[in-house]
């Protein structure tokens, strides 16, 4: 099984293809970590910015999508869309382990830790920052496929995830390139 995972595309549907045409193309699941239409206010306009379009193509991607609520996502968003908005986290158990996906702005490392432990998760995604993580710590693996819309970082990198049973990857949308990996 293959898990893909994207966040906060900010209404990007020119990115949301490039991900889908390249590395989410063959994914089994999507997972999307929120702040999907809407640029925010603080953000400027992404590349390729047409949130309705976005969402049509959401509705009609042939691969199932779970998207939890973002701090950007609204009532709005949510008429546009036909998959559920889940806030403030969705848990999904699947081939590759049972998955924890939020936001990220509701929870300290400590809180997602004590979460973690408390529902038995092997993997927690989240988003919102805008910049990658992929880190285990006490057996939980957590990751954060950065933005793959609008990077931040001292190396921003337009990213999205790859999860099978053997590892997670994060991946390039600009060069297709796995810029970090953790063995499972």
């Amino acid at each position: 099984m293959k898990v893909g995972v994207i966040s906060d595309t900010h209404g990007s549907l020119a990115i949301w293809k490039k991900a889908l045409q390249g590395p989410l193309r063959d994914a089994d699941l999507l997972i999307h970590t929120g702040d999907v239409l809407y640029h925010g206010p603080r953000n400027p306009l992404p590349e390729g910015y047409a949130p309705e379009d976005l969402a049509g193509e959401i509705n009609s991607c042939p691969i199932p999508v779970l998207i939890v609520k973002g701090n950007c996502d609204s009532e709005v968003d949510q008429m546009l869309l036909n998959i559920p908005l889940q806030a403030p986290f969705l848990i999904t158990d699947q081939p590759v382990g049972r998955i924890l996906a939020t936001h990220g702005h509701h929870y300290s490392p400590d809180q997602a830790l004590e979460l973690g432990r408390r529902f038995q998760i092997d993997i927690w995604i989240s988003g919102h920052t805008h910049i990658p993580v992929l880190e285990k710590r006490d057996g939980l693996i957590f990751l954060n496929p950065g933005s793959c819309s609008l990077p931040k970082g001292d190396r921003p990198v337009a990213g999205v995830a790859v999860i099978t049973a053997d590892q997670v990857d994060l991946i390039d949308l600009h060069t297709g390139s796995v810029y970090a990996s953790l063995s499972r």
